[in-house]
């Protein structure tokens, strides 16, 4: 089984800082990191208002009816349907999905589509 951890700002003593939104445009976004064990991976944000759960949550590369390409689907949101892992650089970006960079997405994408074809199951526990 692949696990990834989702550490939102403050979640676990120090990490590496993301650089996807700039503060001082944007209102109260919620900074965060998916690394692999110590690796970091890239940075996140989320709209504050509408972020998921702090859980484990199994993902599944899965192709996107809205952008119409494979993305990574959060399954078992409690309360919600079609959580993705997408890019957008801007809280408003997200309708409750998590953002990656636009040069991250492939990336991240092509990392879980690899391990659900070897069968692996794919887990990201997001920590407040």
């Amino acid at each position: 089984m692949a696990y990834y951890k989702l550490l939102r700002k403050g979640a676990e003593g120090k990490w590496v800082r993301g650089t996807l939104c700039e503060r001082e445009t944007y209102f109260d976004p919620m900074e965060g990191i998916v690394r692999e064990k110590l690796h970091p991976i890239c940075p996140t944000i989320e709209n504050k208002d509408k972020m998921i759960p702090a859980l484990v949550y199994r993902v599944q590369v899965t192709m996107s009816p809205k952008f119409h390409r494979l993305l990574p689907l959060v399954c078992q949101v409690p309360g919600r349907a079609g959580i993705r892992i997408h890019r957008g650089t801007k809280p408003e970006h997200s309708a409750g999905c998590i953002l990656v960079a636009p040069d991250q997405e492939q990336l991240i994408t092509a990392r879980f589509l690899a391990e659900q074809q070897a069968r692996e199951e794919t887990r990201i526990e997001i920590v407040e």
